[in-house]
């Protein structure tokens, strides 16, 4: 694969999602979790969404349970409780694995991409961020710390 948008998963709503359909955009992936101390950037995730939005960002999350179970739901589970407590109207995944040889094979291309912090390319916990430019070519990974409106200069950077 060589670029982003070379990868589908499914939707939380069990429809394909194939990030061909996003060619062209700025992507900000993100593997997120409904029990996380994280999980309020959901908001600014969202906030991004709608602003830059009509620029050409596309925020996708990837519910992930690999971290301290904090994504134990189903789908309809996980739908609900992002609708209901943080608005999200983003495209949603269903849930995936980003580490290990289950591994979703976006998330292990992500990985190659950019490795994280000391060269590690592993996922450390919910809420890592990779930005994507128009091209589909990774332009930089962020730590689960990193708050959504702290990349807001690299993404508007990339928005062009």
């Amino acid at each position: 694969m060589t670029s982003a948008y070379d990868f589908q998963t499914t939707a939380l709503d069990g429809q394909p999602l194939a990030l061909d359909g996003f060619r062209g955009k700025v992507l900000l992936l993100v593997n997120t979790a409904s029990k996380c101390g994280f999980t309020p950037q959901y908001e600014g995730l969202e906030r991004l969404w709608r602003e830059l939005g009509p620029q050409g960002l596309v925020v996708i999350g990837f519910p992930c349970d690999q971290f301290g179970h904090q994504e134990p739901g189903e789908a309809g589970e996980i739908a609900s409780f992002c609708a209901l407590n943080y608005g999200v109207s983003f495209p949603m995944s269903g849930k995936i694995k980003v580490n290990g040889p289950e591994a979703h094979p976006l998330w292990h291309w992500l990985q190659r991409q950019k490795r994280g912090a000391l060269g590690i390319g592993a996922i450390k916990w919910n809420f890592s961020k990779f930005l994507v430019g128009r091209d589909g070519q990774v332009l930089a990974r962020y730590a689960p710390t990193a708050r959504p409106e702290s990349l807001e200069a690299d993404i508007r950077a990339a928005l062009g």
